[in-house]
């Protein structure tokens, strides 16, 4: 295969920041290399590099060939030409990536006007079929609607559907499937490794999961504080990794198979030290069991904290009727966790929101700590804004752009009533150290930190102020796996700690296995089975429960292939 792509000697700095190190990297036409690392740790940078997209702060040098051309050399007229037709890109975060006062139609037909010079008609009717292509419902109707009518996994079919709308020779794919549930993943992917055949089309798979990997990658390379560390075909990769933070890597993912649950085991997290004369960094693997667990969290659930009755919650979308959430009934427990799972746009998401109370019922009843709440007012719903707080699934949009992340954390403490700027500042203190950001970060605006930073913020804001429930819409969705561990065992100290609820929902289903005491699987609406974290996994009875397990990425690409041509 010839080179498609080819980055010698890359280093990007920002002021007070080395994001990428000499890095070489090499992508041949109709291959997939998978870019992994922590978040933070210079792939989102690499890839913005590659669009030339970097803002002008950035001090670039090396070289990034495509076809024989360096990007970094090229005048913005000439890269304008590139953009969109040799090379694209999906980007990570949906709903910043996507022009929320454009209509879906006119950002995916956008660059089938500019680069293959369709008509208006022509180019709709073809927006209608890459909408279709990736398994957006009712391409006709959505075409014409807004970014913000869509569910998270939604806006990231949006978005792939206009990468690809040129046939691009190299595709970018930053965190593709991030936001979708397994099924719509192995979709997405089938789709791209198809067009990767087919076009002999070049992909570099930016990820966090490494299932997703070992199944769709040809090559894998390893990143960590802007270099380099590893680089190998994913087979050697996941059999014999050489270096000791690839093994890290390896060791902190969670798997559907593996059988482990918060209440018994504690993730391993990977530790770095770094030598302060030599620089040199060593990485360890630390967890196990919860050998000394607090009674709390070894405990069962006790009394209800939560209660849905019949649960009905209709809205309207332009002209239509959406019965997002139909006759759900469930109870959660004080110190139980309860997992929700279902495909992006069945309800999930509009299911938190009801219990939160920022949409209304159209019909049942909200329960909570035995106080009737489906029709409290404002001044009524003050003290459970206290008690009950939520992690968003998209971070970007929920933190105030304008506000430092101190100013975001001290202003929740301030409308809950905390008056002692002391208490303030050693609680936001203490929750920055908890999600494991730096103590400086309380003096950077949300846009300086990576995805994965980013959601972390977004945990600290709903846990500062103690709450009993939380309700994590995708909260770890964004991170690689190294901090996903450091996160869920966060969350399980914190629920032992001051005996929380949570309503989980994650497409992850390895992640809800292992924080989740019970599972409610839900589709179009409805609930359609519900089980302890074990035996849904092992003896589903709904055909719907059982197509989510089986669009778990497992095997390899060489066995895929074999498969195929067998």
């Amino acid at each position: 295969m010839s080179t498609l792509i080819d980055i010698k000697g890359l280093n990007v700095a920002f002021p007070g920041h080395h994001a990428v190190r000499g890095l070489d990297l090499q992508l041949a036409a109709g291959e997939t290399l998978a870019l992994v690392g922590e978040s933070g740790c210079g792939k989102s940078t690499t890839a913005l590099a590659i669009m030339g997209l970097l803002p002008g702060s950035a001090r670039v040098s090396g070289s990034i060939d495509v076809d024989g051309r360096n990007l970094l050399a090229l005048p913005e007229r000439e890269l304008c030409q590139v953009r969109g037709k040799h090379i694209s890109m999906i980007f990570q975060e949906p709903m910043t990536a996507l022009d929320p006062v454009h209509t879906v139609g006119a950002q995916v037909a956008e660059s089938l006007r500019q680069h293959d010079g369709l008509s208006a008609k022509a180019a709709r009717a073809r927006a209608i079929e890459l909408l279709d292509l990736v398994r957006l419902p009712e391409p006709q109707r959505a075409i014409d609607e807004y970014p913000h009518r869509f569910s998270g996994g939604q806006r990231q079919r949006i978005m792939i559907a206009a990468a690809i709308a040129c046939h691009p020779r190299l595709l970018v794919a930053d965190e593709p499937t991030t936001a979708l549930d397994v099924t719509i993943q192995a979709q997405i992917l089938e789709l791209l490794d198809t067009l990767r055949r087919e076009l002999s089309m070049g992909l570099l798979l930016i990820t966090h999961d490494l299932g997703v990997v070992a199944q769709w990658a040809d090559r894998v390379a390893v990143m960590y504080a802007g270099k380099k560390l590893e680089e190998a075909p994913a087979a050697r990769f996941f059999d014999a990794p050489t270096h000791a933070y690839s093994r890290g890597l390896l060791g902190a993912s969670l798997d559907i198979g593996s059988g482990l649950h918060y209440r018994r085991d504690r993730l391993p997290e990977i530790r770095a030290i770094t030598d302060a004369s030599s620089g040199h960094t060593q990485f360890t693997l630390q967890g196990g069991s919860r050998a000394n667990a607090p009674t709390s969290l070894l405990s069962p659930p006790t009394a209800p904290l939560l209660s849905l009755i019949d649960v009905h919650t209709h809205y309207r979308s332009n002209t239509r009727q959406v019965h997002a959430v139909q006759g759900v009934s469930l109870s959660l427990a004080r110190g139980e966790t309860l997992g929700l799972v279902g495909e992006s746009g069945c309800g999930k998401s509009t299911l938190s929101r009801t219990i939160m109370r920022l949409v209304d019922t159209s019909s049942g009843k909200l329960v909570f700590d035995g106080e009737d709440i489906t029709h409290a007012g404002t001044r009524q719903l003050r003290p459970y804004r206290r008690r009950v707080q939520m992690i968003f699934q998209d971070p970007y949009s929920s933190l105030n752009p304008r506000q430092t992340v101190g100013q975001i954390l001290d202003n929740a403490l301030v409308i809950h009533g905390v008056d002692s700027r002391r208490a303030r500042m050693e609680r936001v203190t203490r929750i920055i150290d908890a999600v494991g950001l730096p103590t400086r970060s309380v003096e950077r605006h949300p846009h300086a930190f990576s995805g994965g930073q980013r959601q972390r913020i977004a945990i600290a804001r709903a846990l500062i102020l103690q709450p009993e429930l939380v309700i994590c819409d995708e909260p770890v969705s964004a991170l690689d796996v190294s901090i996903q561990a450091q996160i869920l065992n966060l969350l399980a100290d914190l629920k032992a700690e001051f005996s929380l609820s949570y309503l989980f929902i994650s497409h992850d289903l390895a992640v809800v296995q292992y924080i989740a005491d019970r599972v409610m699987v839900m589709q179009a609406g409805k609930i359609v089975e519900t089980g302890d974290h074990t035996s849904i996994w092992t003896t589903p009875t709904h055909p719907y429960t059982r197509s989510l397990i089986d669009a778990i990425p497992h095997g390899s690409r060489a066995q895929r292939e074999n498969a195929r041509a067998a």
